[in-house]
């Protein structure tokens, strides 16, 4: 997941938008401004283009490289149903999300959200947050940055290596964020170009002399069991589908300020910049879990060891087809790109949190305190982070994707509470027997296997979700 800095012309207006005031627009900002100088009915093709590219940078990040390559890796042979399932959760459900929130007519998470507690609300929009900000997202950006551009070049001692890049690049993302200015306009306007340029020069590479076919390699781990389902549930770790619940309301904001004011017009121009953005993902992610599989030679005698990540995977296939000096470049892009990453999250989580609890702590204050908090957990490192934050994703994913679907649906059952409440209530009672499964707790595991579809696949919350969906709907046609 990739977020870019905010810009100031899409402040929210209204309360419960939890939309940042930094710089979100990134280099994008200023081509918009003057964009929607005159009122449109629609947008046009290059309004279209402008806004799903914003999109598509919000999205893309690091996590979006590392664990398409790692699906390809140990999907090999079974690669299209990995695929196919990774597509689901990385781009099917944040796309999604985007549309929820447009088609909801909603004023962003929170007002979404809202829909089924004012409690809900808040407690459900903080575990969000803090997922794609200070606890696993900000810090994987560092750990990122770190593997593929610092660890192959550093030997003993890695830890301290470690803790030096962590300072000096927490360092300077406090810095920026708590200085807005154009530098990040300027900086993405290389950043973003440069980072796709070197990304599509090392997929062509490989893609064009690859190290073995990927119909040669055989599925290990989970992926020999259940491809599908493991690309599903692998597509968790990218967080795009709790992104999307975020940036939705960006992307309606950006639409309404090149002129498109009509509800049902700013809802489908949403839709159409959502599959601008995600068709540009998942062809990305295509070949970049091609070329995980078809590298597979490299990194064989590693992939099975625990701490082996995709960002080790991405440092190895870089050095195979650029030699040091390429590699080190690549590496210097994107750390430079995690560092903006950086910079967007904490923004807009601390600006978020101030938005949450008023009078609390002013935005510096948060900022400070997501930064230390990042810093720390970025160096328990790339292969920790994904591990600690598996347990976290299988407990909010279900009820992000049913937050998600009951928004698309809501005009149907008239947005009803009972609807919303009695579908929530059920998916978070399953999402905690999927808990209980990851953390291998088996008194209860063992018997919600028996008792619940698919619950050995990470799907065991669909059932619960659509009984509650059911009751709910029974309740509210009564009430």
């Amino acid at each position: 997941m990739g977020a870019g800095p905010a810009d100031e012309a899409v402040r929210p207006a209204a309360q419960g938008s939890a939309l940042p005031k930094g710089n979100i627009l990134c280099y994008h900002g200023d081509k918009l401004k003057s964009e929607g100088a005159a009122l449109n009915e629609k947008l046009t093709a290059r309004q279209l283009a402008l806004v799903g590219s914003m999109l598509f940078g919000l999205f893309f990040g690091a996590g979006n490289l590392i664990f398409p390559l790692i699906l390809g890796a140990r999907a090999g042979q079974d690669l299209p149903a990995a695929l196919l399932g990774l597509l689901i959760t990385a781009t099917g459900i944040p796309l999604l999300g985007v549309m929820s929130i447009g088609l909801s007519r909603s004023e962003g998470l929170l007002d979404l959200s809202g829909q089924v507690s004012p409690r809900f609300r808040t407690l459900f929009t903080c575990a969000l947050y803090l997922t794609i900000g200070p606890l696993f997202a900000i810090p994987r950006c560092a750990a990122t940055s770190f593997t593929i551009g610092v660890s192959p070049f550093v030997g003993e001692a890695a830890w301290l290596w470690q803790l030096g890049f962590s300072v000096c690049f927490f360092g300077a993302v406090l810095y920026v964020s708590l200085k807005p200015s154009k530098i990040l306009d300027s900086v993405g306007r290389f950043l973003n170009p440069a980072f796709l340029l070197f990304l599509g020069i090392m997929l062509a590479a490989a893609l064009a002399d690859p190290v073995q076919s990927a119909a040669s390699v055989a599925p290990s781990g989970d992926y020999a069991r259940s491809a599908f389902s493991a690309g599903f549930l692998q597509g968790y770790d990218t967080l795009d589908a709790l992104a999307g619940l975020a940036f939705g309301i960006i992307v309606i904001r950006t639409i309404r300020q090149l002129g498109i004011s009509e509800p049902g017009r700013v809802a489908a121009s949403t839709v159409k910049a959502g599959v601008v953005s995600m068709s540009l993902m998942a062809f990305l992610y295509a070949a970049i879990a091609l070329v995980g599989a078809q590298s597979f030679g490299l990194y064989a005698q590693r992939l099975s060891d625990p701490g082996f990540t995709g960002g080790d995977a991405f440092a190895m296939i870089a050095r195979h087809y650029f030699g040091g000096a390429g590699g080190a470049l690549l590496a210097v892009t994107v750390t430079l790109c995690c560092m903006k990453t950086a910079v967007g999250l904490v923004t807009s989580c601390a600006e978020t949190f101030e938005e949450l609890f008023p009078g609390r702590l002013s935005y510096p204050q948060w900022a400070v305190a997501f930064s230390a908090a990042s810093l720390l957990i970025s160096n328990f490192g790339l292969s920790k982070i994904i591990e600690f934050s598996a347990p976290v994703l299988y407990f909010l994913y279900p009820p992000a994707i049913v937050l998600i679907l009951l928004g698309l649906l809501g005009r149907s059952f008239h947005h009803a509470r009972p609807v919303y409440q009695w579908t929530m209530w059920s998916t978070l009672a399953a999402a905690a027997l999927e808990l209980c499964r990851v953390v291998d707790f088996r008194p209860v595991a063992g018997l919600a296997e028996r008792i619940l579809p698919f619950y050995p696949y990470g799907l065991g919350w669909v059932l619960p979700a659509v009984l509650g969906f059911a009751v709910g709907t029974i309740l509210a046609r009564k009430g």
